[in-house]
Formats: C-alpha cells, sequence, structure tokens
C-alpha cells in the first residue's frame, strides 16, 4: 500500500487513510516526507515543513478547506494516476 505522509494536526485524516489501509506516517520534519508517495499538510505553514522543494516525488495535497473524504479521495486520485 502507498506510504502517505499527514502533517500531526490533521487527526482525522490520518484516521480515514489509515481506515482506508494506506500506511501513514506523521511529518514531524522534512525528512519524514522522504519516500512518501503522497504528503498531505494543513499549507499553514506554508514551505517551513520543506516539502515543496523536493524533499519528495510525491504529490503534495493542501488540506485546507477540504473534509477528510474530500482530501482522502484526492489521495486515491493521485495515487492511481
Amino acid at each position: 500500500m502507498p506510504k502517505i505522509g499527514v502533517e500531526q494536526s490533521l487527526t482525522d485524516v490520518q484516521q480515514a487513510l489509515q481506515q482506508k489501509g494506506y500506511d501513514v506516517v506523521q511529518l514531524t520534519n522534512e525528512n519524514d516526507a522522504k519516500g512518501c508517495d503522497c504528503c498531505v499538510v494543513t499549507g499553514i505553514d506554508n514551505n517551513v515543513m520543506g516539502i515543496s522543494n523536493s524533499v519528495t516525488a510525491g504529490s503534495v495535497i493542501e488540506a485546507s478547506g477540504m473534509t477528510a473524504d474530500q482530501i482522502c479521495q484526492q489521495v486515491e486520485s493521485r495515487i492511481n494516476h
């Protein structure tokens, strides 16, 4: 199953992705994003995590304004793309 990095504050998203069977890791620093197929961030600390500067080759999803279900759909569409 794909490895998804999720920012710490997005616990509802972490739980939803885990229920779908994804390997979910918390993003506490930029090294956590390495090896992730997709990362979900709040966008509040834009660029602080260093994810936007090519730490990961996977997609980065900004979660602001989306529900956990919408984020799961985004993850699935990007993983299956």
